[in-house]
């Protein structure tokens, strides 16, 4: 009988179905949990369960029944400190629970990578209260941006301008939370030139990059994303300092999303996910090796010898404009008609205003024209009532 490792995906989106996908091609058992059926990792793994995360009794409860030699978070809203009474209880966490923590919240990184580490990032204040709240933008001053200090997919992000933002800020960030908690962050607003997300693996073979992804975000939700960025050489090093510095401090193996503002004559720290990050879906048809089967191998203790920008790419994620209980995605036959496109389907259960359902990724001889073509190909999706 084939013996093989069991990885439990601690969340089932897009993202986790790429690394379900990677992980089956090297044998490895998978097991999806989510807080809702039919989530799309689920679609792809062995078996799946349903439960809320962010109990810590039901979190122990499931691990406990599979007992997976490797559990590999994909969000953030998890029951964190119930995963590092787990690893101390002989559970592999990916790539630490330490690390599962500390980024679960933007205070704990925050904190860690300005106060301990001494990143270059923007100024920052955090309020428990309305009260605090107003205060603490007061005395950032306009605009400033809010955020929740937990959530995904840039729900809850806002940049306040003026005072009469302050209180619609206050409320999209009450409501964008992965939990319901008063704390915010309020960020000084870095006037950036362009963001980028510089991913960094940390495997056998050491620390290595990807080729930079520069990416444009509205509410803090990526709408666009490309691979290379220009950088100069030494942006290039400055960020490559950075992303080693946190991810070091971070531990363990695997791939890490670090995101960084870049100004005419400075690199800034943003925020970082142990694990594949969206504006990363590009690396599909970009590289070697996608963020998702590095990241698959980086935590199996495989070496990841080189990485291999093979063309430049583009991606641009399809989101629903309504909540919508049965719908189909139109359109996949025209965006498929343009050269050197692919469309990947999600195949989420319901739809809700904002959510990703799907998105086209292009290559070609230049970013430029990977650029165009993916926003041709996004122009011939929708998503429909069935």
């Amino acid at each position: 009988m084939f013996r093989t490792r069991k990885m439990m995906l601690l969340g089932s989106g897009e993202l986790g179905k790429e690394v379900i996908i990677e992980a089956e091609r090297l044998g490895v058992e998978t097991v999806a949990v989510d807080r809702y059926a039919d989530a799309p990792a689920m679609q792809v793994a062995r078996r799946s369960y349903v439960i809320d995360m962010l109990d810590a009794d039901k979190l122990r409860d499931v691990i406990e029944r599979e007992k997976p030699d490797l559990i590999v978070p994909e969000i953030e809203a998890l029951a964190t400190s119930e995963l590092v009474k787990l690893e101390a209880e002989g559970y592999r966490v990916i790539p630490t629970a330490r690390a599962a923590k500390l980024t679960m919240d933007r205070e704990g990184i925050r904190r860690l990578a300005s106060e301990k580490l001494g990143l270059p990032t923007a100024g920052y204040k955090f309020a428990d209260t309305y009260e605090q709240f107003v205060q603490a933008v007061k005395e950032t001053g306009y605009p400033c941006v809010i955020k929740p200090l937990m959530s995904s997919s840039g729900k809850g992000q806002s940049v306040c301008r003026e005072e009469k933002d302050i209180e619609p800020c206050w409320n999209i960030a009450m409501e964008g939370g992965r939990v319901r908690n008063g704390r915010v962050i309020i960020e000084q607003f870095i006037r950036f030139q362009s963001e980028i997300t510089l991913l960094t693996v940390r495997s056998v073979s050491g620390t290595s990059f990807c080729a930079p992804i520069g990416h444009i975000q509205e509410s803090g939700d990526y709408i666009e994303s490309w691979q290379p960025h220009a950088m100069s050489d030494r942006q290039i090093e400055e960020a490559k300092h950075i992303a080693k510095t946190i991810t070091d401090e971070l531990g363990g193996y695997g791939l890490f999303g670090v995101e960084l503002f870049l100004t005419e004559d400075k690199v800034y720290f943003s925020e970082v996910s142990p694990r594949p990050h969206d504006t990363g879906l590009v690396t599909l048809v970009t590289q070697n090796l996608s963020e998702f089967a590095i990241h698959v191998r980086a935590i199996l203790g495989y070496p990841i010898p080189e990485i291999v920008m093979m063309t430049p790419g583009a991606s641009r994620p399809l989101k629903a404009d309504r909540e919508l209980e049965n719908y189909r995605i139109g359109g996949v036959d025209k965006a498929l008609s343009v050269p050197n496109t692919q469309v990947r389907l999600f195949g989420k259960p319901v739809t809700k205003t904002g959510r990703r359902m799907a998105v086209a990724l292009s290559s070609a001889d230049s970013v430029e024209e990977a650029r165009i073509r993916a926003k041709q190909a996004l122009d011939e999706l929708s998503v429909d009532e069935a």
